[in-house]
């Protein structure tokens, strides 16, 4: 009885072909990390916003009140790691560097967990189970530089109000006279260890947030 069989050959093209296909997939895995850690931190200025919308943070009885804008605040560990966190000066400590005790911060609603760092220490390892791991975003993505242009130039954080506007510069308020809403849209640029980039528009005055190359994001 004869059988059908794969002959070498054709085994042979196999594994090629194979080959060819993963070598393809290679460029497209990079793409995927890039547009992941775009997401993601995209998904958290908005959700920065969102959390402005819900907490109203006016006090008019109190000059410093600009001082509880929910803000994202972009920072350095010890090592040049890149992270950030996510928060209310709530207290109005009018801290110059727009951090904020770890009972202030976000939570992250997808483990609970609060979405703050201490300024200054490692956190090559993700850090100590404590916190979000998602802030992490050299570790997470290799991002190894943030930059800010535009309406939030030179500002590592950006704030939002009760309207969801964005604001910058308002860590150290002492009126509210609202010369912190931004008047141009602001753009986050974040460079990858193989040194390709993307950005993120927030803009002026609706503090819609969006990947810059991708509008409809």
């Amino acid at each position: 009885m004869k059988r059908s069989a794969f002959t070498m050959v054709e085994l042979v093209m196999v594994i090629v072909v194979l080959g060819i296909l993963a070598a393809v997939s290679l460029p497209k895995l990079d793409r995927d990390i890039k547009q992941e850690a775009a997401d993601s931190i995209l998904s958290d200025i908005r959700y920065t916003q969102h959390l402005a919308l819900m907490d109203n943070k006016h006090d008019f009885d109190n000059p410093k009140w600009h001082q509880r804008f929910w803000r994202i605040v972009f920072s350095t560990c010890t090592g040049s790691d890149k992270y950030y966190m996510i928060g209310t000066d709530d207290d109005m400590e009018s801290s110059t560097n727009a951090f904020f005790d770890e009972t202030e911060a976000a939570i992250d609603p997808a483990n609970g967990k609060p979405m703050f760092w201490t300024n200054g220490t490692a956190c090559q390892n993700g850090g100590d189970g404590t916190v979000s791991e998602r802030i992490f975003i050299s570790k997470e993505y290799g991002i190894k530089d943030v930059n800010q242009t535009g309406g939030c130039a030179n500002a590592a954080h950006i704030g939002f109000d009760h309207l969801g506007r964005p604001h910058r510069g308002f860590s150290n308020s002492s009126q509210p006279n609202y010369s912190s809403i931004m008047t141009t849209d602001c753009q986050f640029i974040f460079t990858l260890s193989d040194n390709t980039t993307f950005s993120i528009t927030v803009e002026k005055e609706t503090g819609y947030a969006y990947i810059s190359d991708q509008p409809e994001s």
